[in-house]
Formats: structure tokens, C-alpha cells, sequence
């Protein structure tokens, strides 16, 4: 035995599958907006040229600037980020060191205070570190400098991401 459909039934059908067609179209861009950068591929891990062979890097910081080019959900700067680090040899080993102090995140220089000479000095709070990056114990900074990780590619230094501790 057939069951019929009644008026009633088919309009209720009929309006919901409607609805709910509509429905989707006005959600699924939302939903697309909000997902869209949490599944796209992250873009960290990029080696960045700083403009110095090997030979040029000594066992002295030397300052460096390099850009990075790294896509925040939908905010893509054209020109890139401008990052600064510290490079210098120790121990037969390239050292890239990030220059934002650990204390409250000013600017560290290399030997900018003449009364601690060989050292990473914050000029805010008087943060010191040692040439290595390591904080001086008795000053603010309540952990090392941040290191970035490097590679060397035909006879030139590459810095990539920082290394999480």
C-alpha cells in the first residue's frame, strides 16, 4: 500500500529543503572565512639570505637585516617584515642570535655600554648578556636570547625560523 503525500506535507517539504538551501549559501562562505587560513599550509620554516658570506662572519656580532615574507590569515604585507639578528662564529659553529631582550622585549646592542665591554646590553632596564646570548645572572633578563636556526648554502649564511625551546 502507497502512502500519500499530503498538501500540507509537500509545502512543509518544500520550504524547508528551500530554507535550508538558502541557509547554506548565506553559512558556507562564513564557514569558509574562518577555516580557510587554519588549513592552509604554513609558510615558517623558510631560510632567509642576509647578504653575508662565511668569511665575512668573525667571532664579533655583527648586525644583520632580512626580510621575511610570511602570510597572517588575509593580512599579507607586500614588501615584507623586516627582521633584524646578531651573527657572528663561535666555536666553529654559526650563531644567529635574535636581538629582543628577554626581560620586556627592547632592543639589545652589542657593545654599546663602555662599562660592560664584549656584551649584548639593553639600554631600558640594563639587561646584559654574554656574547653567546646567555644572560648575565643579577640583571633583569630571566632567560637567554632567542636563537634562530642557520644553514650555510654556497658559501652564504641563511637564517630560517627561531628555535622554540
Amino acid at each position: 500500500m502507497s502512502k500519500k503525500v499530503s498538501r500540507r506535507q509537500f509545502l512543509t517539504y518544500t520550504l524547508g529543503g528551500t530554507g535550508a538551501f538558502l541557509a547554506s549559501g548565506v553559512l558556507f562562505p562564513m564557514v569558509r572565512f574562518v577555516a580557510d587560513p587554519l588549513l592552509r599550509k604554513g609558510e615558517g620554516g623558510e631560510f632567509h639570505d642576509v647578504g653575508l658570506s662565511v668569511d665575512e662572519i668573525t667571532d664579533t656580532p655583527k648586525e644583520v637585516r632580512f626580510t621575511v615574507h610570511r602570510k597572517d590569515g588575509w593580512y599579507n604585507p607586500p614588501k615584507g617584515e623586516q627582521m633584524t639578528a646578531w651573527v657572528l662564529k663561535l666555536n666553529g659553529e654559526f650563531v644567529a642570535l635574535s636581538p629582543v631582550c628577554k626581560h620586556l622585549g627592547c632592543t639589545v646592542n652589542w657593545n654599546s655600554n663602555p662599562q660592560f665591554k664584549n656584551q649584548f646590553f639593553c639600554p631600558c632596564h640594563f639587561g646584559r648578556y654574554t656574547k653567546d646570548g646567555t644572560n648575565v645572572p643579577g640583571t633583569p633578563p630571566s632567560a637567554p636570547l632567542d636563537r634562530y636556526e642557520t644553514k650555510v648554502q654556497d658559501g652564504k649564511l641563511l637564517i630560517g625560523p627561531l628555535i622554540k625551546k
